[in-house]
């Protein structure tokens, strides 16, 4: 036996298990996300037919090499909807994700660093945002802003600082009273090249955790929000709004529009949610309250 096929012997096994270690489902979540995320970025180009060309003579037509998912109410190409539908559905979590980690994780390591007054007024904030929930606080800022895409995602994004605070807080608070950070005080080192040379990266992988579970969460919140009407109007494509118009026509025996597009909202935020605690156990992280 050759040194090459010695070599490939040991390298099938090794890869095998690696894949298995990661898991199967693991796994497909991952790779879901992927596809996801690439069909968002891609969508223009992907989506077979315009999103919103109506075509009232094939209303409900049902699956054919034409519309391999059929179309809706309208005649539109419910695949194209569903394709040009990511980019709203990904990019509004991933907007809310983006801004609470951001300003969360700020706040929780400047009150676990500063402590005193700042920690108690950091403290008393967030205790306030947390008496409203995230879902009402957007369904109020779309009712006094108005119905759209910014009033929803930026109440989420506030509503969820303190989920992403409280965490983060619990964990800095640990990392801020180990030994190396006073041997670092005492070399002179700043509080912020501290906070943001060590604290911080050291805090990294929790912080990744939870914005990938919060991603799914926020998905929920902002669908719910569209499907209530007062996200993304329609006629433009977005899962939570594809939901909403295809409710009546369910009776009708027609419940392709909202079935769709609920099932990829259901899969998007489990395979978010299994990357997540994925994520979870390979850094070894434990709820934090």
């Amino acid at each position: 036996m050759s040194v090459a096929q010695l070599t490939a012997g040991r390298a099938r096994p090794a890869l095998v298990r690696r894949v298995a270690g990661v898991g199967v489902v693991t796994a497909v979540a991952v790779a879901i996300c992927a596809l996801l995320t690439a069909v968002a970025i891609l969508a223009p180009l992907l989506a077979p037919h315009d999103p919103n060309a109506v075509d009232p003579l094939h209303a409900f037509a049902p699956a054919s090499g034409a519309h391999p998912l059929g179309t809706d109410d309208t005649g539109r190409d419910l695949l194209s909807r569903l394709i040009a539908g990511a980019r709203p559905s990904l990019a509004g979590p991933a907007l809310v994700i983006v801004a609470s980690t951001t300003v969360g994780a700020f706040l929780a390591i400047a009150a676990a660093w500063r402590g005193g007054w700042l920690d108690a007024t950091i403290a008393r904030l967030l205790e306030v945002l947390f008496a409203f929930p995230g879902l009402i606080l957007a369904v109020v800022a779309a009712a006094v802003f108005g119905a759209g895409f910014v009033a929803p995602v930026v109440a989420l994004s506030i509503a969820y600082v303190p989920i992403v605070a409280r965490v983060v807080r619990t964990a800095a608070l640990k990392e801020r009273a180990l030994p190396y950070v006073a041997a670092l005080q005492v070399q002179g080192a700043s509080g912020w090249s501290i906070c943001v040379r060590h604290l911080l990266p050291n805090l990294l992988p929790l912080i990744v955790v939870q914005a990938a579970i919060g991603f799914g969460y926020a998905m929920l919140d902002l669908a719910a929000i569209s499907f209530l009407g007062l996200g993304i109007q329609p006629p433009s494509p977005d899962w939570g709004v594809m939901i909403a118009g295809g409710q009546p026509a369910i009776l009708d025996g027609n419940p392709q529009q909202s079935l769709y597009a609920a099932l990829t909202v259901v899969v998007a935020v489990v395979s978010f949610n299994l990357v997540g605690e994925r994520l979870a156990r390979r850094f070894r992280i434990e709820e934090q309250g």
